[in-house]
């Protein structure tokens, strides 16, 4: 077995953690990929330096938060390669193992006592091209204090005319995310579904929709002089004006993780009961 390790950099427990890993499976006679930014904090394992976009491992582990895992993931996604996800954030949702119980987790995934789970992930088309993403597309305002006018359908139907803040368009692994608390449904990741969340909406009737992940869901930005900002899983960014549009479908790579156990719900309440 090959493991990757990427990691945030910019808290001082997370790289005493990876340390801590590294030593384990190194002495374990695993073959090790170590990102070049976790690197530069840890020169002595320069050895194994492999920058992300280059790893082949069989496993990469991502030491961080949810933001981390997003990174690690949009990158790694294409190539198939699965994550286990060590909680070095604040809650994380998507986060597997607390850093407490990573040694019992690191004996099982040597020992292949673990499974894959995979998770839906939508494909949106903007800026002439389509992006990935494993939680959500956020549409919002470029203005303080004013409202976007956008037309959402569903397979070519129209389904609401929205006036609101924002617009969220979100898997289910993201409706634990920025769409929770919007006021959407927290969905179990098994569904094969797309939620449509509007963000604080004008009309009283205008409420969050789950709809067929393999549906087609257009976005069209409906009025002049209000120019609309999407979001890509809190990273990528791109401005819209009038008549222009975003086009969100099911993508065909799906996200993979390294799970020890079935555990949905109550990793979602125990998460919750921190906050």
């Amino acid at each position: 077995m090959q493991i990757g390790i990427v990691s945030r950099t910019d808290r001082e427990d997370a790289i005493e953690l990876d340390c801590s890993i590294i030593k384990y499976l190194i002495e374990n006679g695993i073959n090790l990929e170590i990102d070049s930014s976790l690197i530069e904090k840890l020169p002595e394992y320069k050895q194994y330096e492999v920058p992300i976009e280059e790893m082949s491992s069989d496993i990469v582990l991502c030491v961080g938060g949810d933001g981390t895992v997003l990174n690690a993931q949009h990158i790694l996604s294409p190539k198939k390669i699965p994550i286990l996800s060590i909680n070095k954030g604040t809650v994380g949702f998507l986060t597997e193992v607390d850093p407490e119980d990573i040694f019992e987790c690191l004996e099982k995934l040597l020992n292949y006592d673990f499974f894959i789970e995979e998770r839906l992930q939508l494909d949106v088309f903007y800026d002439d091209k389509w992006s990935t993403v494993l939680n959500e597309l956020v549409i919002m305002t470029s203005q303080p204090a004013k409202m976007l006018d956008l037309r959402i359908l569903v397979d070519d139907e129209i389904v609401d005319d929205v006036r609101a803040d924002g617009l969220i368009i979100s898997t289910p692994s993201g409706s634990t995310a920025y769409a929770m608390s919007a006021g959407g449904p927290i969905v179990d990741p098994r569904v094969d579904a797309a939620i449509i969340i509007p963000i604080c909406p004008f009309k009283l009737n205008t409420r969050p929709k789950i709809v067929p992940a393999d549906s087609l869901i257009t976005v069209k930005f409906l009025k002049k002089g209000k120019e609309g900002v999407g979001v890509l899983d809190g990273v990528s960014t791109s401005r819209f004006e009038f008549l222009e549009e975003i086009k969100v479908k099911k993508s065909e790579t799906p996200a993979y993780f390294v799970r020890f156990k079935q555990s949905f719900y109550n990793s979602v309440n125990s998460k919750l009961s921190t906050i």
